[in-house]
């Protein structure tokens, strides 16, 4: 392995791959096998479907994006849900990063968008892992239970080709358009996160919601499995 990937391997404050959680649902999902394209396959299913996509989850400590306690709660949004399958894979000694793009939804819920004030969500969370000489990105935001819902294909996950957003719905509309890319990174870096939010949607707005969380001690209040989906 070349030093520059010891990076990829290693536990951060944030994907905490030495948890003993993190170890034992790594343990258990992997059931065994030992090839690491297996072993990525297994872990970013457990992660897609297991972890409930909730674009409202907690966005702005460092506890929010901690992988031992993504698990814990069982949801979280695509940056979240990036760090615990990030987690995983370096448990498993599968080589992680966390990679951001910003994607423009063309299909979301009036609620979420009212609640952003645009379609733009920045700094859009995957992951890519080192398997057989190469980085494989895998993109474990959505169940299958909210794709169905939203009548989009469920991204699926080989080990060998990438796994990102499709471009359009089951209905051949347009569904997601990658329109940044801002690299890759050992652990979350929660502050440039922070700085996109508030330029994309506005400093009062994000701290609108933090005051928010803060007086529901960390609930939103908002269901977003529910939400009717709408062209934006």
């Amino acid at each position: 392995m070349q030093e520059m990937d010891s990076r990829y391997l290693n536990p951060t404050a944030m994907i905490d791959s030495d948890h003993p959680a993190i170890k034992a649902h790594a343990a258990k999902t992997i059931d065994g096998a030992n090839d690491p394209v297996d072993r990525a396959v297994k872990l970013y299913y457990a992660v897609r479907d297991g972890i409930w996509y909730d674009p409202y989850y907690p966005f702005y400590l460092p506890e929010h994006y901690r992988a031992s306690n993504v698990l814990k709660s069982g949801r979280g949004y695509c940056v979240c849900k990036a760090s615990l399958l990030c987690a995983l894979g370096r448990t498993c000694r599968i080589p992680s990063r966390i990679g951001f793009a910003d994607v423009k939804n063309h299909l979301a819920t009036q609620q979420l968008l009212e609640f952003l004030g645009s379609d733009l969500f920045v700094y859009h969370g995957y992951v890519e892992f080192f398997l057989e000489d190469k980085w494989v990105k895998a993109t474990p935001a959505f169940n299958r239970e909210l794709c169905a819902r939203h009548k989009v294909a469920p991204l699926e996950f080989n080990g060998r080709e990438d796994s990102i957003f499709h471009p359009f719905n089951l209905e051949h509309e347009l569904f997601m358009e990658y329109v940044a890319e801002h690299g890759v990174f050992a652990d979350i870096p929660l502050d440039l996160i922070l700085a996109a939010w508030k330029t994309t949607y506005g400093k009062d707005r994000v701290e609108s919601w933090i005051e928010m969380f803060e007086k529901r001690g960390g609930i939103s209040g908002r269901d977003f499995s529910k939400e009717d989906v709408i062209k934006s």
